[in-house]
């Protein structure tokens, strides 16, 4: 009898010896992944890429990315910089050691305003090296050449909805960019820019109450009166009252 109750007592407490190094191997194991975790956070964190992330350099800003249109980008390409890489624009710039300029691959008044003209007006919304200066330098250029009227006044359906599109750019360039290029044209097709005009001067009104921007607005404005005749006033005030005409 008591050797069947000392067996008995041997058996509960290995069972109870059992439980215990079961219970405790599973709590080295949790704690061994908490470790493992801790160690893959901290080094994911302290990381110099993660570290920039969280906080950029203020040199970043300084030297931002150019632009190749040659390599492989992170997302496609924008119309202008396709049409460029593949040899659309038919012009290169040209560093100089003071300014620079454009070398066309022909005189630009053998080129065909369409789709060329239009083609140079999308590229002004474009802000990285050398886009904008090859889009806006362009867009001026051809403007000047002799016949530029006849060429570019069937293209203003196509053309002002791309300039409309820098107008209302978020970027200050290229709102500059689209306003520049809209008084070129104004000073090329005069009057026939006048049935357009009111899609455009609503973006120009919103701009007004940005005080860096009265002045050249208002600047053009005056052209685009000028340019237009005695029809432009009525369509200008249309839109802001608050323009005063050059002839009062």
């Amino acid at each position: 009898m008591q050797k069947s109750e000392c067996h008995r007592s041997v058996q509960l407490r290995n069972r109870v010896t059992d439980n215990c190094d079961q219970r405790t191997s599973s709590s080295v194991q949790i704690k061994h992944r908490t470790a493992v975790q801790q160690r893959k956070s901290s080094s994911s964190t302290s990381s110099p890429e993660s570290a920039r992330k969280l906080h950029p350099r203020p040199s970043d800003k300084l030297n931002p990315k150019t632009i190749n249109p040659f390599g492989e980008q992170s997302r496609a390409p924008s119309a202008f910089a396709a049409i460029y890489s593949k040899g659309g624009v038919p012009c290169r710039l040209v560093h100089g050691s003071v300014n620079h300029r454009l070398q066309w691959e022909c005189p630009p008044e053998k080129l065909p305003f369409d789709p060329l003209l239009i083609t140079l007006a999308e590229g002004l919304r474009e802000t990285k090296h050398p886009y904008p200066f090859v889009s806006k330098e362009g867009f001026r250029e051809l403007l000047l050449v002799t016949g530029a009227l006849e060429k570019a006044v069937p293209l203003l359906p196509r053309l002002i909805p791309v300039l409309k599109a820098a107008l209302v750019h978020l970027d200050d360039e290229v709102f500059e960019r689209g306003l520049n290029a809209l008084v070129q044209l104004s000073v090329v097709v005069g009057p026939s820019l006048n049935d357009h005009l009111k899609h455009l001067l609503t973006s120009l009104s919103r701009r007004l109450r940005d005080k860096k921007f009265k002045e050249p607005i208002t600047t053009a404005l005056q052209k685009l009166e000028q340019n237009g005749g005695s029809g432009s006033l009525t369509i200008i005030k249309s839109k802001i009252p608050t323009y005063c005409s050059i002839y009062c």
